[in-house]
């Protein structure tokens, strides 16, 4: 009996989501502005809402408080991260600083083979903007300039580049209206057609201006904290 009790527990392991795929849940409804900032992330609720056991929900609220977007507090729990108005300034601040050098490096040490999976990813994001799929529309903007700095290979930018990306979704999800991304696939575009022509100073140039576009496209006010029903948000 207890042999059938094991194997029956397994099999309930096994049927139970993942980690990763509650921390892309829980992701999507932050950038959805589904979950406000501030908002405490129950661990009680969130067992209920995804049927996982305690240690899994602890282990996806490490992760995601490990990419910036929840905040674990000493005897108080986890809330969705809220980044204020300054917080957002200042990571603009340094993708300005080192985006435009980015892409200046990649428009010229791209390879044909770069170009092409540039021109992929655009049509992906074509697609996401037309269909008015916000979060994805959100995310593929930010695997564009993650494309990017790859084919400038440097593994010091790459890190730097996606830790930003990943804090400026949140920001984008946070201060950016409900149905648009903030982030133009025509600025994509025109970044694209600098490194077809190999013209590493527009390249470095456009970067630059669609970035401050993406910021001055924001409501830069410091968000109002909310409360959400998590089960009825994550419960299918």
């Amino acid at each position: 009996m207890s042999t059938l009790g094991t194997a029956a527990e397994a099999d309930l392991r096994d049927d139970e989501l993942g980690e990763e795929e509650i921390v892309e849940r829980i992701f999507e409804a932050i950038i959805d502005q589904r979950l406000p900032p501030g908002t405490k992330l129950s661990e009680a609720a969130l067992c209920e809402a995804f049927g996982v056991g305690r240690m899994r929900i602890r282990q996806s609220l490490l992760l995601l408080a490990s990419r910036e977007v929840v905040d674990l507090l000493p005897n108080r729990g986890a809330f969705v991260a809220s980044p204020t108005a300054e917080q957002a300034r200042e990571v603009f601040e340094a993708r300005l600083m080192i985006e435009p050098n980015v892409a200046r490096l990649a428009a010229e040490r791209a390879t044909d083979e770069n170009l092409a999976a540039i021109q992929r990813h655009l049509r992906l994001e074509h697609e996401a903007h037309h269909s008015n799929k916000r979060r994805d529309a959100i995310r593929l903007s930010g695997q564009f300039h993650v494309l990017l700095a790859e084919i400038a290979d440097n593994a010091v930018a790459l890190r730097m580049v996606k830790e930003l990306v990943t804090r400026t979704s949140l920001i984008i999800g946070i201060f950016g209206s409900p149905g648009v991304s903030n982030c133009r696939d025509e600025d994509h575009d025109e970044i694209y057609d600098a490194f077809r022509r190999r013209d590493t100073e527009a390249a470095s140039r456009l970067m630059a201006d669609h970035l401050r576009h993406i910021e001055q496209h924001l409501e830069l006010t410091d968000p109002a904290e909310g409360v959400s029903d998590l089960v009825a948000i994550f419960r299918k």
